[in-house]
């Protein structure tokens, strides 16, 4: 979405819907197999955190302790939540 510059760019806008609809086609592939609120949470926290790992590649980001905590905690809710499930 960053590259779009406000959705006037194509190139970025299209990779960005391709990206939007593969990620629901694999919400409901995972819903399949597992709870609604686990597939859900397990969905969220990896666009979460992959948002955040790709702001810190791509758009040098800036790291501090504080944000790599809470990404590594989004992280051990997403296991904690599957492995209860």
């Amino acid at each position: 979405m960053k590259q779009s510059h406000g959705l006037t760019r194509p190139w970025p806008v299209a990779i960005m819907l391709g990206g939007m609809i593969g990620s629901f086609w694999l919400l409901a592939i995972a819903m399949r197999q597992m709870p609604l609120g686990t597939a859900y949470m397990v969905w969220t926290g990896i666009g979460a955190v992959g948002s955040f790992v790709l702001g810190l590649v791509l758009f040098s980001e800036p790291v501090s302790a504080a944000r790599l905590v809470a990404a590594g905690l989004i992280v051990a809710g997403i296991v904690t939540m599957k492995l209860a499930s």
